[in-house]
């Protein structure tokens, strides 16, 4: 058996072939790789924190079908959990201020747009109509704000879900042209607006 030792102890070089001395170096580009990283669960959880950090107070939505047991588990919620039953949770989601309702008649045109939270002050509230059929209708919104004083107290909003206070403007097209003239309108204290105008014919 060979050893790598020569007889003085010293350990002997390796000699390298000749035929190697000449060999040209050759440069190869390594392939475009990247190593595959799942999904991390601590990022999810950290943006999800900061989710909650940043999302102000949300709904709910349950169904009409919502047995009482689920409805407790809403309520022990922490604050800000809003449980809706019934039609209420057949609604749309988002401020409500600004849904319309369209209906037609042989002669006229009903429309009933919801405005909860508008001042009805005259000076402030206008409902324009055009006899192309546009409606348009500005006003100022109350609700929304951060603190309300009633009975002599001052309430911090918790929830905040009502249309922001400040002016706004609604317009929507009716299916055809109107007679101005014959326009009945009543703004209701329950904030709906209802509209009754009379079609516009034209004689050949």
């Amino acid at each position: 058996m060979r050893s790598s030792r020569s007889q003085t102890g010293k350990k002997e070089k390796k000699s390298v072939p000749d035929n190697t001395k000449n060999t040209p170096v050759i440069e190869v580009t390594p392939l475009n790789s990247m190593p595959y990283v799942g999904p991390s669960m601590s990022g999810n959880n950290k943006a999800n924190e900061n989710a909650e950090r940043k999302g102000g107070p949300s709904m709910i939505l349950l169904p009409s079908e919502a047995d009482a047991e689920f409805l407790n588990l809403v309520h022990q919620a922490k604050t800000g959990a809003v449980a809706l039953t019934g039609s209420a949770a057949l609604g749309k989601i988002g401020y409500t201020v600004g849904l319309i309702d369209i209906a037609e008649s042989d002669d006229s045109y009903f429309f009933r747009v919801s405005l909860p939270g508008v001042s009805r002050d005259e000076k402030e509230f206008k409902c324009e109509i055009e006899p192309d059929g546009k409606i348009m209708i500005t006003g100022i919104t109350t609700t929304g704000e951060k603190t309300i004083c009633r009975h002599n107290q001052v309430f911090k909003m918790i929830t905040q879900n009502s249309c922001p206070p400040g002016h706004f403007t609604i317009s929507f097209q009716l299916p055809g042209p109107v007679s101005c003239d014959d326009f009945n309108g009543n703004f209701g204290s329950d904030g709906v607006l209802e509209g009754l105008v009379k079609k516009l014919y034209y004689e050949d």
